[in-house]
């Protein structure tokens, strides 16, 4: 399996996430009260594997292949600050989420459209990488350049969607089979 194959399978996972987070605006939208708890541990998740894991692995792969055409180089900076831009939008929203879980007063229509403004973000984002730079680097990439980035760039065990989840996401694995099916 190459880079961008892996890249991609995080990406199909991260969609499954995100469409967990759009039922659960939803259910805001309707005036019903979700699990704001699997709603913390959703955005724990993409903030510790996207962050930590993902988004670096993406820069660093990007880096790889800077200079190769102008087109990709204004895709690659586009890319690196929605990297930046969504950690920030991602801490903001797993601190409003804590302040709900810790009883803070929080109006519901602000916190869905800052979830809704992250969820877009997050998808637009997916799309940008799937739709526009994945391609573009499979135009430029040679099989040495993908053999060079798996030695650059080792895979470690997605902790959620891996085959052993970490303890701090079993729950939320088992929550999102049921949450998937309601």
């Amino acid at each position: 399996m190459t880079i961008l194959n892996e890249l991609h399978q995080d990406h199909i996972n991260l969609n499954k996430l995100l469409a967990v987070l759009r039922l659960k605006v939803e259910k805001l939208r309707a005036g019903n009260h979700p699990n704001f708890s699997l709603m913390a541990d959703v955005v724990d998740y993409i903030s510790n594997y996207a962050d930590v894991y993902h988004h670096p692995r993406e820069d660093s792969m990007y880096a790889h292949f800077k200079g190769r055409s102008d087109e990709l180089d204004a895709m690659i900076e586009s890319c690196e600050q929605a990297h930046h831009n969504m950690r920030t939008t991602c801490h903001e929203l797993a601190d409003t989420i804590d302040g709900i879980l810790h009883d803070a007063v929080i109006p519901m229509d602000e916190f869905t459209d800052k979830l809704e403004a992250f969820l877009d973000e997050q998808s637009e984002h997916l799309k940008l990488e799937e739709g526009s730079v994945f391609p573009l680097l499979q135009g430029v990439a040679s099989e040495a350049d993908w053999q060079q980035l798996v030695a650059e760039l080792p895979k470690s065990d997605d902790p959620l969607f891996g085959e052993k989840q970490a303890v701090q996401y079993s729950d939320l694995y088992k929550e999102l089979i049921v949450d998937m099916n309601e």
